[in-house]
């Protein structure tokens, strides 16, 4: 760990790199936005297909935040601005998550780039607005530049010496470049980091001097031709010229909100891996905003501005988009992206509707994306590229039925019968003892068996849970429900429509099932203002019922889907 000054610490201690094991994710096939160097977008590149107007607006922002993400020099870059606020709006499945995705791909891993669901910020154990702040300044990077002394050279020996008593134990190490030789003395912790990397005569190390890290570069040329076993990955570099220590310029990048975690924990940057962070105190936050800026303006450091991503923003209240209204007007802001798949509907936490489920004052703040729906001939490359991602071979015929089902029931349904087609594939060949693994019609048509698709699970629930009027009365604001096992005699269901009629009627006329004279709300209201004095629900008086001017039937709503 660092100190820099005042007792702000920025926990940049030196960690090794961890591989990183890449799973198939729903958007792992994303790589980009797919544009060239003018900003325009390629109809299929970089897993990115359609939406060529969203994407395109995507890059323009991408080029006002980060100049250094595009490497053209055509178009004149603008300086990198901050608390910008875009809204990705479309409906379901129209590829805003994968253009926010993109997005984070094309900013590359030195861009802070944080994504978050509406539905995080609520919690017992911190604040909604303690939670959007932690996101906000997690999505802001302090880049820190110092100065390290290197010792590199070429190992010539190496000296242990042991005590008397065999507790204590020291050493010299000879190193060499090809202009001088140097000795160094060795303690106890410097002998077991070199026993540890496996050090030997004739590798070529670089010790950093602050932190005591050995760094085993490769081996000389001038022991290529030693008979000793060596592993495959090694390297065999010339021995260093120049002077044997140096130094060298490194470059740290932090978050905003891991600096705050490092000082308001007593573990330091340990208190990264706890999981559990906890609130900060707001002047702790001050102090460090005011450090940063001292950094800046001694040129020991930069501020990057990195992108914070809520998806389904409509699940936020009024108070946290009047906190996100003044978080945007800040200095320290990132570029916020928004997503959301409402029209207009209500805004949580007040009785009034708007578009996208947000406050006129915050729409007045944003710059709207809109997102389509897919034709059929990208929902068509959409499901090659996930076949090529999830290493699934399909067929021709197979993959017409995709995009059918796709345009059917959704393309997240068809995606995601593409991998439970494989495993049905699979069992058709063991179980014939040969063929091919590709995935044919008949695999879809088995794992489609399976699953239910959104119009089948509407209408199952409509046909055996729903009894179907639902009164509403304008004077007490009272919903009044009639279950099924509530229904009185003189009404029947029926399952075509899941419109509750009376048994006189199902006698009387002869179009009643798939028709019955219900097309449209008036005539749903005619038919409840006939049912009204055959009603009865305890505890509602009848006076009640008969002066409602108002009437909202689920089973209208509902019937559309049977």
């Amino acid at each position: 760990m660092m100190d820099i000054g005042a007792g702000i610490t920025t926990g940049t201690a030196e960690l090794r790199e961890a591989t990183k094991m890449e799973r198939i994710g729903v958007h792992s096939h994303i790589t980009g936005l797919g544009l060239d160097d003018r900003l325009e977008p390629r109809p299929n590149s970089q897993g990115m297909v359609g939406q060529l107007r969203a994407r395109k607006a995507a890059g323009v922002i991408l080029r006002l935040l980060s100049p250094s993400s595009f490497s053209s020099s055509t178009v004149s870059a603008a300086p990198g601005l901050s608390g910008r606020a875009i809204l990705l709006a479309g409906p379901p499945s129209t590829g805003k998550t994968a253009i926010a995705r993109g997005m984070a791909a094309t900013l590359g891993p030195d861009v802070p780039f944080t994504s978050i669901t509406a539905s995080e910020v609520y919690s017992l154990s911190m604040s909604k607005t303690e939670a959007l702040t932690q996101a906000l300044r997690r999505s802001i990077g302090v880049r820190i530049r110092e100065e390290e002394e290197i010792v590199e050279g070429e190992v010539v020996e190496i000296v242990v010496e042991r005590g008397i008593t065999g507790s204590g134990k020291s050493g010299r190490v000879i190193l060499k470049t090809t202009d001088m030789e140097t000795v160094y003395e060795m303690g106890g912790k410097m002998i077991d980091e070199m026993t540890k990397e496996k050090v030997l005569a004739g590798d070529i190390i670089s010790i950093t001097k602050s932190s005591g890290r050995i760094t085993k570069l490769g081996r000389s040329f001038s022991h290529s031709r030693d008979f000793s076993l060596l592993s495959p990955s090694t390297t065999f570099l010339p021995t260093p010229s120049g002077e044997i220590l140096t130094r060298r310029t490194v470059t740290h990048t932090v978050s905003l909100h891991e600096i705050d975690i490092i000082n308001s924990r007593t573990q330091g940057f340990l208190a990264l891996f706890a999981g559990d962070t906890g609130e900060v105190a707001a002047p702790l936050r001050a102090q460090i905003d005011v450090k940063v800026g001292e950094w800046r303006e001694e040129g020991k450091a930069e501020l990057v501005t990195g992108v914070l991503f809520i998806d389904e923003v409509h699940m936020l209240d009024m108070e946290c988009f009047s906190f996100l209204n003044r978080a945007l007007e800040g200095e320290l802001a990132p570029l916020v992206v928004m997503a959301s798949n409402r029209g207009v509907a209500r805004i949580r936490g007040t009785e009034m509707r708007g578009p996208h489920g947000l406050p006129p004052d915050l729409l007045d703040r944003l710059l709207i994306v809109a997102t389509s729906k897919y034709v059929p001939d990208e929902v068509r490359q959409i499901i090659k590229i996930r076949c090529q991602e999830e290493d699934v071979e399909v067929g021709p015929d197979a993959e017409d039925l995709l995009v059918e089902i796709a345009g059917d029931a959704g393309m997240r349904y068809a995606l995601g019968l593409i991998a439970v087609s494989q495993v049905v594939a699979r069992k058709r060949v063991k179980s014939s003892g040969g063929g091919s693994e590709a995935v044919e019609v008949e695999d879809l048509r088995r794992a489609e068996v399976c699953w239910w698709k959104r119009s089948q699970g509407v209408k199952t629930y409509c046909r055996d849970r729903v009894i179907k009027w639902m009164l509403c009365s304008e004077s007490s604001s009272k919903v009044l429900y009639l279950n099924r096992s509530q229904r009185v005699s003189p009404f029947t269901y029926t399952s075509q429509t899941g419109i509750l009629i009376s048994k006189k009627e199902v006698q009387d006329s002869a179009p009643v099932r798939g028709q019955a004279g219900f097309q449209n709300e008036s005539s749903v209201r005619g038919h409840l203002h006939a049912f009204l004095p055959w009603i009865e629900y305890s505890g509602v008086p009848r006076r009640l019922m008969s002066a409602s001017q108002r009437y909202v039937s689920a089973a209208y709503d509902l019937h559309l889907y049977a």
